[in-house]
């Protein structure tokens, strides 16, 4: 692309990227800390991917999604997860009604904007393939009717990784369609007098406005589309994904005999598009590598599986994912 087209493209970053700064400054008024976990929030908003929140209770997953919901101008619905959920508390069902003899639709609550599915991993099943069917299609089947979901759509989900009394094991192919898994980290010392101080009360509340319209989302969207990416990008994005499935090829020998799985042809795709979310983000209408390295591990640590060596040898997802990206060359 010509230097007259990337300019152009970057005015138009800057143009339609004015509000990031009033959002996070909302987001901000609840949420000590955690910048790494509201930068991906509004990645995953902006690139119109599903996040997966990981994360031991307490550490502001909920109230962040919350937060976001509150900041922009949007339908907003947490469910809560438990193991008696249904289908239908779901996504609805059909009433009959006695004066007209008919069925009519009652719509559950993933008709909303936002979705903050709260511990997904507590519900079984027939509500996860539900769920599925809402975050893949975007639409939601009741009894012989199919309904469009609104825009922009995005379920939030929590899930914590200590307590595993009571959960079901989400199937890999509801998590693929996570574009990212974040995993949150207790705050630091400073961060957590900051929050003693705002919060150590009886009545805590935090007065969050709506900054942002669902337009602006929209628009924001359709910019990111056009956000530059070199070929040598695209070609360093392949890869780190074919160096999971293949890493010898790449002369990568410490993953050959850790990976059982490498990641899905989903990985490529949510790369580029959340590489481009960053790029949005600081204002750029062009793709650097530091941008991808930067989302590498939310967009692959759910897809790169362990080998059982590795998990003797207590190498996690991300471990190995940083091996990769210390050891693919940088173009």
């Amino acid at each position: 692309m010509s230097d007259t087209g990337i300019t152009a493209i970057n005015e138009k970053v800057k143009e339609e990227s004015a509000f990031v700064a009033a959002l996070r400054s909302e987001m901000e008024k609840a949420i000590v800390g955690q910048r790494h976990l509201l930068d991906r929030l509004m990645i995953g908003l902006l690139a119109n991917g599903h996040i997966l929140l990981e994360g031991v209770p307490g550490l502001a997953k909920t109230l962040a999604v919350k937060t976001l919901a509150a900041a922009l101008d949007t339908s907003f619905h947490r469910i809560q997860f438990t193991p008696d959920l249904l289908p239908a508390d779901l996504v609805g069902t059909q009433v009959y009604n006695p004066k007209t003899g008919e069925f009519g639709t009652r719509k559950g609550p993933i008709f909303a904007n936002l979705i903050l599915a709260d511990e997904i991993n507590r519900a079984p099943a027939k509500v996860q393939s539900a769920l599925l069917e809402a975050m893949q299609e975007r639409q939601v089947t009741i009894g012989q009717e199919t309904f469009s979901l609104p825009e922009p759509f995005l379920v939030l989900a929590t899930q914590n990784p200590v307590e595993q009394e009571g959960t079901y094991p989400l199937p890999e192919a509801q998590v693929d369609r996570f574009m990212l898994k974040v995993v949150v980290h207790y705050p630091t010392r400073e961060e957590e007098r900051q929050i003693l101080d705002a919060n150590a009360r009886t009545d805590v509340s935090h007065t969050v406005k709506p900054v942002v319209k669902p337009d602006a989302i929209l628009r924001a969207r359709k910019v990111i589309n056009d956000v530059y990416v070199d070929d040598k990008i695209k070609d360093y994005i392949l890869s780190l994904v074919f160096a999971t499935r293949e890493p010898a090829a790449y002369g990568i020998s410490a993953l050959v005999d850790n990976i059982r799985y490498g990641a899905s042809p989903r990985a490529t795709l949510y790369l580029t598009l959340a590489a481009r979310a960053q790029a949005f983000l600081q204002g750029r209408g062009y793709v650097t590598p530091q941008d991808v390295k930067s989302i590498a591990h939310d967009v692959l640590r759910h897809r790169v599986i362990p080998s059982f060596e590795a998990e003797a040898e207590e190498l996690t997802a991300d471990a190995l994912i940083t091996t990769l990206l210390n050891e693919l060359p940088v173009p």
